[in-house]
């Protein structure tokens, strides 16, 4: 049933694509393509905005009802809960260093310069 409504999801995109793509904009004639003539009489006397606009409204509504029947039944699909189980272990970062009551938490004087060549001033 579920890979029906896939396939049947599947075919009502490309319709939906398709007779969208075959409407006509507002101010283009689309019969001129075809070798003139106004876009009316492409589609017969009355025009395609009833046709194809009652098979857009059609085509609509079945996708939205699959794609709802498609989000509501994939939920529960799948074994596990979690994608993280039976993952490695998580790291946990170390805590600061203990220090003896009474010392300063960080060195009181700055470190020395090291030994060598001291760089030129204002450089």
């Amino acid at each position: 049933m579920y890979t029906l409504i896939v396939v049947l999801h599947v075919i009502v995109s490309i319709a939906l694509i398709l007779v969208i793509l075959l409407q006509t904009g507002k101010g283009s004639d689309i019969g001129a393509v075809f070798g003139g003539g106004s876009s009316q009489t492409l589609f017969g006397a009355t025009g395609p905005t009833s046709f194809l606009s009652k098979l857009t409204a059609g085509a609509a509504v079945v996708f939205m009802l699959t794609s709802l029947f498609l989000a509501y039944f994939s939920g529960g699909r799948g074994t596990s809960g979690s994608i993280m189980k039976g993952g490695a272990p998580v790291q946990t970062m170390p805590g600061p260093l203990k220090t003896p009551a009474g010392a300063p938490a960080f060195p009181v004087s700055p470190p020395a310069p090291p030994a060598g060549n001291p760089a030129p001033p204002g450089k």
